[in-house]
């Protein structure tokens, strides 16, 4: 693989007894387990950069390394996602027959339309500003 075996990594909760299931009003007849671990290949160039934030103070531990590349990267899958779905429902509007057809032409005259409205409007910020 070329990378270095960075360790483990403790992922969820830890585990949760009969006594805490009682005091949340939760009746368990056994054990629930949670907590995980997992193991994390960094290549040295990854390690090398978790390391630099530790000792610069930006991040305390590897996990908390790992855990903001999981926000981060969960963040992107969301937008993505986000993003797929308007282009579905765009493709759907134009199947329907709602969309307009875009040409030379309509793009100058939506380009002078927004050039117009936008000098317009800074013509109305400067006389407010007076």
């Amino acid at each position: 693989m070329g990378g270095k075996r960075y360790g483990r990594m403790k992922v969820g909760a830890s585990r949760r007894g009969r006594s805490q299931a009682a005091r949340l009003g939760l009746t368990a007849s056994r054990t629930v387990r949670t907590l995980k671990v997992m193991e994390v290949v960094l290549t040295p160039d990854q390690e090398a950069f978790v390391r630099q934030a530790i000792e610069s103070g930006r991040i305390a531990r590897e996990e908390d390394a790992v855990r903001e590349a999981l926000s981060l990267w969960e963040e992107r899958e969301r937008t993505r996602a986000e993003i797929l779905t308007a282009v579905d429902e765009a493709e759907a509007s134009l199947a329907s027959g709602e969309g307009r057809v875009i040409t030379r032409e309509s793009m100058r005259e939506l380009a002078a339309d927004v050039k117009g409205r936008g000098r317009a409007r800074l013509a109305a910020e400067k006389q407010t500003a007076r």
